[in-house]
């Protein structure tokens, strides 16, 4: 299926949208008017953008269907601070009720039973339950049009970063099991990111990996080893050297069983991490 946004309503492109770019973080966003009313509500067209200077940024669109703003958005236009506070998975049902079109002035806090805790460097309070608290002041907001659904542009500097201390692990890092944060999918949908749902993957950093291009051709044809599976054999700096290594008796029997069978042994090895043992078996298998 092939989409043009300006040969669809404005309602499928959303849904296609928030239904494709998945998971996002949730900006719960804290801000003040003028005269002072506190209001909360979460965004997830919103992400990290800088370190130095810190930056985030988060869009408060106007209505698909009224084509009115957000009371963040008229809020941040008042009083250019906002505090970003990340949501766990123990306040999502909060959050989500903070979500609710309460008239101008009401204060979400009180409607969804949070705690305001004052901010330090900025006007709005934060929320006394999020793992993590990010004070922020407004250095610019950019509109991307004048139509329903069209996004603003919230670009915050963080001033000052809270982090509850049981989240921090002995590497002195955020610990992304304590954290158990929640992003946002299409529709009705939210990820939690915990349990099964989290997993290693360390980065290339300063290490070249052969490439696709460097496999042998009946490797990358194979009908077994996946695109990740091929990834993983192509991402070693160089093939290894298994002249000193000797095949088990195990290894030596599958070899025996075919092509197929020695891709289904080296996927194995290859989810358990044993990237030289699946090299092993193929350079074996080739001899």
């Amino acid at each position: 299926m092939t989409i043009d946004p300006k040969e669809t309503p404005v309602p499928k492109i959303h849904g296609y949208l928030l239904s494709a770019v998945a998971p996002r973080p949730i900006a719960f966003a804290s801000t003040i008017d003028k005269a002072g009313n506190v209001n909360l509500s979460p965004f997830s067209f919103f992400n990290c953008f800088g370190a130095n200077p810190p930056i985030v940024v988060f869009s408060p669109a106007r209505s698909g269907r009224t084509n009115t703003t957000k009371n963040t958005l008229e809020n941040v236009l008042e009083v250019s601070e906002v505090v970003i506070n990340i949501v766990s998975y123990n306040m999502v049902q909060q959050m989500s009720l903070a979500s609710s079109e309460y008239p101008k002035g009401v204060n979400e806090f009180v409607k969804a039973g949070f705690t305001e805790t004052p901010s330090e460097k900025v006007r709005p309070p934060r929320v006394a339950e999020s793992p993590v608290a990010l004070e922020c002041k407004v250095l610019q907001v950019i509109p991307t049009g004048e139509q329903g659904g069209a996004g603003n542009l919230v670009i915050c500097e963080v001033v000052l970063m809270h982090i509850k201390d049981e989240l921090i692990g002995e590497d002195g890092k955020i610990d992304p099991f304590k954290l158990d944060a929640v992003a946002r999918m299409g529709s009705d949908w939210y990820c939690r990111a915990n349990g099964d749902s989290l997993f290693r993957l360390p980065q290339p950093a300063a290490k070249l990996g052969i490439g696709f291009d460097q496999l042998p051709d009946k490797i990358k044809q194979s009908k077994i080893l996946t695109g990740n599976d091929l990834a993983m054999l192509a991402g070693v700096e160089q093939i290894p050297d298994v002249s000193d290594t000797m095949l088990t008796l195990h290894e030596k029997e599958i070899i025996k069983n075919g092509e197929e069978a020695v891709h289904h042994l080296v996927k194995q090895y290859l989810q358990n991490g044993e990237v030289e043992n699946a090299w092993k078996i193929l350079i074996f298998n080739n001899a």
